[in-house]
């Protein structure tokens, strides 16, 4: 079963979440199967491959020691983030759900161009509207801004002290 799951993970690409097996393995537990990435993943510590909990799921990654080279062979074409779309993106990922009336007024600057990026690069989507009159529509991160960014939730999240400190808005 354990073999199965690595190569799961392996064919998956992306993270797999222990309830999702159940179709696989219908009589086995969650917790049993959280034991068993648990376990993959300490039997890849020390290889080229990282077993790493992410966005509520599981995944197959690059050690970061060995990322450059990766790279190198690879040459991926990176996502690139403008500044204007990264500001924009944390602003929804500490205030979230927001508006963009909500997030232009801490911006300072419209905020179309990047709240448009940003929902088709997949980093944010609709979650609602706010009820209030006109009900514009509410902004949040979604699974793929986790997994693009390596965090498990956001909770994750340094402090938002910590971001003010290093863009020095202390």
């Amino acid at each position: 079963m354990k073999k199965a799951l690595e190569a799961i993970l392996l064919a998956a690409g992306g993270p797999v979440r222990p309830g999702e097996l159940k179709e696989v393995w219908p009589g086995v537990e969650e917790e049993d199967l959280r034991d068993m990435f648990q376990e993959l993943a300490e039997e890849y510590k020390d290889r080229g491959i990282r077993i790493r909990e992410v966005a509520g799921g599981w995944r197959m990654e690059t050690a970061p020691e060995v990322a450059e080279e990766v790279r190198s062979y690879l040459r991926p074409r990176p996502r690139r983030l403008s500044a204007a779309a990264l500001e924009t993106l944390a602003i929804i990922a500490y205030h979230q759900p927001i508006t963009r009336a909500e997030i232009e007024a801490r911006r300072g600057v419209d905020s179309s161009g990047p709240l448009r990026f940003l929902l088709e690069a997949g980093f944010i989507r609709v979650v609602g509207r706010k009820q209030i009159p006109g009900r514009p529509l509410l902004y949040g991160t979604t699974e793929y801004f986790l997994e693009f960014f390596g965090l498990r939730s956001l909770q994750d999240l340094p402090p938002l002290e910590e971001i003010r400190k290093l863009a020095g808005k202390a």
